[in-house]
């Protein structure tokens, strides 16, 4: 197996209904994507100063299942238009299982 975690935080402007927006669209890509074999999309629970406010893991069978979600065009679309315009930062990792 082979795990993608990435993490966002956003920007001071963003709305709650443009937050839930993105997150209900991220949430919709394993409907889109079939590479992916397991998929959790979460809020921080603000137990802690400095965290990320959202969170994303993702797993595939291999690096060719990552590969293929992350240039998957739906993928691409709701990064595109959703996350970026308001993340004000964002962290990625992926690794071997």
């Amino acid at each position: 197996m082979f795990r993608h975690v990435v993490m966002f935080s956003w920007t001071e402007d963003a709305t709650d209904e443009a937050k839930q927006a993105a997150l209900e669209a991220v949430g919709g890509l394993p409907d889109m994507v079939a590479s992916i074999r397991s998929f959790s999309v979460g809020t921080d629970a603000g137990l802690a100063e400095g965290n990320f406010d959202a969170c994303v893991v993702a797993d595939f069978d291999d690096e060719a299942g990552y590969i293929t979600y992350r240039d998957h065009p739906d993928h691409v679309r709701v990064v595109t238009e959703l996350l970026r315009p308001i993340a004000s930062g964002r962290a990625a990792v992926q690794y071997q299982l």
